[in-house]
């Protein structure tokens, strides 16, 4: 177990530092740094204006120079510009230039400087994460037990009213995007013109005093194709379990079928449940950036498209950073819980 945990370690390694650089590339890329020297600069900017800009800020230097300046392990430069300044890359939090520290990169704790909220990138970061780690937390709270109930109780007995019922349900719910519920349940329970008015559209008060009136919705429209997937999954695996021979010899040998159930099926029918749920969380990253910008939820999703929409280069690039991150962990924590849950798989 060890050494595949290490061996795993090293293929993230790898795969996270080959991801960040495509993310990098792709935002260094002339057309953006154009329109980050004109949103920063002057829109009037000619284009040696625009090319003088971006060498005097170290920008126009080869990309595998600046990525290793952003990862930390390349010194950070220091440039003379032609107006006559001395730029360093260390010393753009305000430090004097002389005294900056040569390294400064994501190793070291620096995110970079944010050009739309005008801050330090982490600490732009790590709040809006925490907001959305709470949304996903909520989330999973109400998906997980309600998925799983739904998903056995289907499977226990293939083909019965009970299971069409769920299946239907669950069918209905995972073919359903989140822009379309959240939509919906903003109509149906928050609209003021032909809604219940049971809840608020917008979750921008959740932010700083989650209540059940501001947060239902966001939750539930997070939480609906989730448990329809997961639910559908689980009847699949149970169904599989219910028709296996041990299931029928403890049939025979007068098992009551409530101790079939949980003593027998229960265990083996959740271990591809168990994956699907964990592989959950990164695909909760990608639903909160349409649910958090349509409920107005300012957390990792909105800062997402906040970012993308004014250029935010250093922002995305840490986005980038934690997407790849939870991604890559979560896939890791999926496979050793499997071999936990089913002691008759073995890491060759």
């Amino acid at each position: 177990m060890g050494m595949f945990i290490l061996r795993r370690l090293g293929v993230m390694i790898i795969t996270a530092l080959c991801l960040t650089f495509v993310v990098f590339f792709m935002t260094n890329l002339y057309p953006n740094l154009e329109k980050l020297a004109k949103t920063q600069g002057n829109f009037r900017m000619s284009e040696e204006q625009v090319a003088t800009w971006l060498d005097n800020r170290g920008y126009t230097r080869p990309m595998l120079v600046k990525y290793g300046e952003w990862l930390g392990v390349v010194p950070g430069f220091v440039v003379e510009g032609t107006d006559g300044e001395t730029r360093a890359r260390c010393a753009r939090l305000g430090s004097d230039v002389a005294e900056a520290p040569r390294f400064c990169g994501v190793l070291q704790g620096d995110w970079g400087y944010s050009s739309q909220f005008k801050e330090p990138s982490s600490k732009v970061l790590w709040k809006r994460l925490g907001l959305t780690g709470f949304l996903m937390l909520c989330a999973l709270i109400l998906t997980i037990p309600v998925a799983l109930v739904i998903g056995i109780l289907a499977g226990m007995r293939e083909g019965s009213k009970t299971d069409r019922s769920l299946s239907t349900f669950s069918i209905l719910t995972s073919a359903t995007p989140e822009y379309v519920s959240g939509v919906v349940l903003i109509a149906v329970f928050a609209s003021s013109a032909v809604g219940l008015k049971w809840f608020k559209g917008s979750a921008t008060k959740a932010m700083t005093d989650a209540s059940f009136e501001n947060f239902t919705l966001p939750v539930l429209t997070i939480a609906l194709f989730s448990i329809g997937y997961i639910a559908r999954m689980t009847r699949a695996s149970m169904t599989e379990v219910m028709t296996a021979q041990y299931i029928r010899t403890a049939r025979l040998k007068g098992v009551s079928f409530q101790n079939i159930v949980v003593k027998h099926a229960l265990r083996n029918a959740l271990i591809a449940p168990f994956t699907v749920i964990v592989l959950q969380i990164p695909y909760l990253l990608t639903g909160v950036v349409i649910t958090e910008t349509l409920f107005n939820y300012k957390g990792f999703g909105w800062l997402l498209v906040q970012s993308a929409g004014n250029n935010d280069i250093d922002m995305l690039l840490g986005v980038s950073v934690i997407s790849v991150v939870i991604v890559l962990s979560t896939q890791l924590i999926s496979d050793i819980g499997y071999v936990f849950l089913n002691p008759r798989i073995r890491i060759s």
